[in-house]
């Protein structure tokens, strides 16, 4: 079955998911939460792919994979609108202008040892992308809080988020507490919590770890698509990652380098796992560059067409539909909690809070592309640094 809403679904051309998410690729900035933001206006506000609660529903599933999970988003949501090829062409259109634009500033690290001045364009995307996350998070929420039990949930997860609970728990009991309820009040549903499994087992699929040994490529293939396979989680799991084996066990990189290739998939649009290109470039070369990024890459290709046709099964079981919305209602508390914390770092002075401002004005009020609110507010920034 291709849709939870079939009948709400038509399906698209390939060119068309290609434009889209191409776009997106390069001006996706701010991470995952804010490439989520940007999505759910493109394809559900904009376009009308799909209706929000499937939008939602493929969001929670991306929680209960390992791997980059606005990158999962995009292949979902291509496999949503184009079938099999749309899930590749999806995919790799969302992740190949990071990897490009990751790859220059590589070649730029290289050769004049230092990184490119990046500060005055986030200066101004920041606080745009601030906005473009609010508006998401408003929509989504009044789509998935339509219960006070799922409200409850959001705001337990948005707590124990902000307390340090691991997301992964935090999305577990979330789920289960949903599905505790629906037993309490009603009779036990048919189907087994056992729909769940087939997820859930994913996220202890692993690639053999490579031994530690002297550099090769294959080995580089081997330990990203290891951590493509394993990891859930932020940006900074990926680092407490990549530092264990790269800098500590093998000495392939150091300290120094591993921070500035985690802070190029920062600021670089699309996927923060582009780190990964980095990394590739500074050991290996372009050949390095080009397998370290389909290593940590194709896991996401790989759970997501395992994963995909599940989705509507577990809709369709009350115990399993019931884990789903826990899923969602924490997953949005979670994109809350980084909004605040990217709110933070993004409002600093007057201009960033008019910035932000006008961002939500011209969302709200003219339904600006946010694509085009984010180009605008990195001209404003490198504007105000000349």
């Amino acid at each position: 079955m291709d849709s939870t809403h079939s009948g709400d679904v038509t399906r698209g051309s390939l060119g068309e998911v290609a434009r889209v998410f191409l776009r997106l690729g390069l001006t996706a900035f701010g991470g995952p939460a804010a490439h989520i933001a940007m999505m759910e206006d493109e394809v559900v506000r904009r376009r009308a792919w799909l209706p929000r609660e499937e939008f939602l529903d493929l969001l929670g599933a991306t929680n209960l994979i390992p791997g980059p999970n606005s990158t999962e988003l995009a292949i979902h949501l291509g496999h949503r609108r184009a079938g099999w090829p749309g899930l590749l062409v999806a995919g790799a259109c969302f992740i190949v202008p990071a990897m490009l634009l990751t790859l220059a500033a590589a070649w730029a690290y290289v050769r004049f040892g230092t990184l490119p001045q990046a500060g005055a364009l986030l200066y101004g995307v920041k606080p745009v992308i601030l906005a473009v996350v609010l508006q998401a998070l408003w929509g989504l929420g009044k789509t998935a809080l339509t219960t006070r039990p799922r409200a409850i949930v959001a705001v337990g997860a948005a707590v124990a988020s902000a307390l340090g609970v691991n997301e992964l728990l935090i999305l577990a009991l979330a789920g289960g507490s949903l599905a505790a309820w629906l037993h309490l009040r009603s009779a036990p549903a048919p189907t087994s919590m056992l729909a769940l499994s087939p997820l859930a087992l994913h996220g202890v699929t692993a690639v053999t770890a490579t031994a530690s040994a002297p550099f090769s490529l294959g080995g580089l293939f081997l330990f990203f698509l290891k951590v493509g396979s394993v990891l859930f989680g932020s940006g900074y799991v990926l680092l407490a990652f990549l530092r264990a084996d790269l800098v500590e066990r093998w000495g392939w990189l150091t300290e120094a380098q591993l921070l500035d290739a985690v802070a190029v998939g920062q600021f670089t649009p699309g996927p923060v796992f582009t780190t990964a290109t980095f990394i590739g470039y500074l050991v290996g070369g372009v050949p390095g560059a080009g397998l370290a990024t389909l290593g940590i890459f194709l896991p996401a290709f790989v759970f997501v067409a395992l994963s995909g046709p599940l989705v509507p099964r577990l809709r369709r079981s009350r115990t399993a539909g019931a884990v789903l919305d826990g899923v969602n209602a924490a997953s949005l508390a979670l994109m809350a909690v980084v909004t605040w914390q990217l709110g933070r770092a993004a409002l600093v002075d007057g201009w960033t809070v008019a910035l932000a401002v006008l961002g939500a004005v011209l969302l709200l009020r003219w339904r600006v592309n946010s694509a085009w609110l984010v180009l605008g507010g990195a001209a404003v920034g490198l504007l105000r640094a000349l």
